[in-house]
């Protein structure tokens, strides 16, 4: 069976350059915007299409749009502030946790929270299908920043484990690639006993359902490079507010707000964070 994602639309999704209004933002130098990175206190000026989901735009962390606005996120929601990582006043009394969270905002997370990583294959370890009972409820913030895409279906027990990570009242800043459609796209929906295999220089996924059948899946997608993390699925924007809802969480906001001043914008409607709120 061939399998075809679609990948151009995931693709612009992540990798659209900002239009023109992101220039504004610096009105005598056109084309030119200016901000001050809140991950690690660079103040930058560059081209406006560096302005974009996955482009790293500041020249000391490299951080990206995505990267700098889990971290604004996180500290809005936690602090009810707008102000960088660094100096800010240590909060050991604020838990947060991260999966597999890239290193150029957990770090400064550490370092501002009572804020732990973990992995999926290594220590920490945790999977989010399956949250221990000693990690439940401990925590106020949970990042999830493009991982749900990677996990294994049905990934309606992701969304429940990240709920029960939570204490009351607490918060997940989630990302992942989303398109505007009805429904999300679920691109191996029967995976049961599966493995991936390369042969001459092509992957290839080998399923045998639940039933017996066997399939055979090529054109695959990897986030990272092939072999690496394979895309499991596309959400859909109307889809992962019925998932967050059915786990639990009480509302969810589509944090598209921008924050000029960290240079965050999003010039489309699509693939931008959201922050879902426990009882």
């Amino acid at each position: 069976m061939s399998f075809r994602s679609p990948l151009a639309l995931a693709r612009r999704l992540v990798g659209r350059a900002a239009p023109a209004p992101v220039a504004a933002a610096t009105a005598a130098s056109p084309g030119i915007v200016r901000f001050e990175c809140n991950l690690c206190g660079m103040r930058n000026a560059v081209e406006a299409q560096r302005i974009s989901r996955e482009v790293p735009s500041c020249a000391q962390c490299h951080s990206t749009v995505r990267f700098r606005a889990i971290a604004h996120l996180v500290v809005q929601e936690m602090l009810g502030l707008e102000q960088p990582l660094p100096g800010l006043a240590r909060r050991d009394d604020i838990a947060g946790i991260g999966l597999s969270d890239d290193a150029r905002y957990a770090g400064p997370l550490a370092a501002a929270f009572g804020y732990e990583n973990t992995y999926f294959h290594t220590a920490p370890q945790l999977d989010i299908t399956a949250v221990p009972p000693e990690r439940r409820g401990r925590y106020d913030f949970v990042v999830a920043s493009d991982v749900f895409e990677h996990v294994v279906p049905p990934v309606a027990r992701a969304f429940e484990g990240a709920r029960a990570l939570l204490k009351p009242g607490g918060i997940i800043v989630f990302t992942v690639p989303f398109s505007l459609d009805a429904q999300t796209v679920e691109h191996f929906p029967d995976l049961h006993d599966w493995r991936l295999e390369e042969r001459s220089g092509t992957w290839h996924l080998h399923n045998r359902t639940v039933d017996g059948r066997e399939q055979t899946f090529d054109r695959l997608v990897f986030h990272g490079g092939p072999g690496t993390t394979l895309e499991m699925r596309l959400f859909s924007r109307d889809a992962l507010l019925r998932a967050f809802d059915a786990a639990g969480f009480t509302r969810v906001r589509i944090a598209a707000d921008p924050c000029p001043r960290f240079g965050i914008e999003w010039p489309e409607p699509w693939s931008v964070p959201m922050v879902a709120y426990a009882g």
